[in-house]
């Protein structure tokens, strides 16, 4: 048997309120809450995310908000709220599986736009299909697009830490991992900045 690829290994350390609402409204599995700790693995071939479950699961005291297969890829989430715990689980998938968490896909941000003073007829469209918050008139929105997609869940949820901003919609399954907030011009600059961030830190295997 080959190993499996390892897309996606994005650990949350403290899950912020609007993040946590957003997966909690749109996840089929465990509600998790704020302040819990958060592990995403994206997996290659689809099927082994049923092995990544299980190994997760059996292996410490973690619940699951999603376990999917989006076409081709496989993707995985538990949550607790220890930390130690979702570390804990999050190394047996991996010891399993022989792989280390630098296996992973190192995320690369295919696309960001900053719009201020958002025109009503754009706040209407948007708002037609969110999952989150209201997009309100002359607002500033700011748009990422991330790969592999579960990477922006670790991007909102640092963005949230870091500034005073609304989430109107968070999508981490999928080729690409899509992110809108809404606030004040200053307060969405700062959320970009802190996404950026935490997504350049994180090291990787780059893309083939």
């Amino acid at each position: 048997m080959s190993t499996p690829s390892l897309r996606t290994y994005a650990f949350i350390d403290r899950m912020q309120p609007q993040c946590a609402a957003h997966i909690a409204a749109t996840s089929p599995g465990d509600v998790p809450l704020a302040g819990m700790a958060e592990l995403y693995i994206e997996m290659a071939p689809g099927n082994e995310v049923f092995r990544a479950a299980d190994i997760a699961l059996k292996a410490a005291g973690v619940r699951p908000a999603l376990q999917i297969i989006e076409r081709e890829y496989g993707l995985l989430e538990i949550h607790s709220e220890q930390q130690a715990e979702v570390l804990a689980s999050g190394q047996a998938v991996l010891d399993e599986l022989g792989l280390l968490e630098t296996d992973r896909i190192r995320p690369t941000i295919a696309s960001t736009q900053f719009i201020t003073n958002v025109h009503p007829y754009q706040a209407q469209l948007l708002n037609k299909w969110r999952k989150g918050s209201m997009l309100l008139p002359g607002q500033s929105l700011f748009v990422m697009e991330v790969a592999p997609a579960a990477y922006i869940s670790i991007a909102a949820n640092e963005a949230e830490k870091a500034a005073s901003i609304t989430v109107i919609e968070l999508r981490a399954v999928g080729r690409f991992g899509r992110m809108f907030l809404s606030g004040t011009e200053s307060e969405v600059a700062s959320a970009r900045d802190a996404a950026v961030a935490a997504l350049e830190e994180l090291k990787g295997q780059e893309a083939r």
